[in-house]
């Protein structure tokens, strides 16, 4: 057993909040996730659950879910933005 303060400085987690704060903190992050794409998301989520799939391989998972934003709308209007300076305007398509 390590503490939270040794995992953060070898690097095993990104953050250390106290329990109070954890919850909002959570927040937080999840709304910032969701200012993203949402068929970026969802091409997250897939590869990740795939992990968990006996006789799947995650990284093929991987590989096709990041391969399928490409040419989506949401993948124009982030390249768009990115490129305009402006913030993305996601519709999910």
């Amino acid at each position: 057993m390590i503490t939270a303060d040794d995992a953060y400085r070898v690097g095993l987690v990104n953050h250390v909040v106290p329990q109070a704060e954890l919850l909002a903190f959570c927040q937080g992050i999840a709304e910032r996730i969701l200012k993203n794409s949402p068929v970026a998301i969802s091409q997250a989520i897939k590869a990740v659950n795939a992990n968990f799939k006996d006789g799947v391989n995650g990284y093929e998972t991987e590989i096709k879910s990041f391969g399928k934003c490409f040419g989506t709308e949401d993948f124009k209007e982030g390249t768009t933005a990115f490129l305009e300076k402006r913030k993305a305007d996601f519709k999910g398509n």
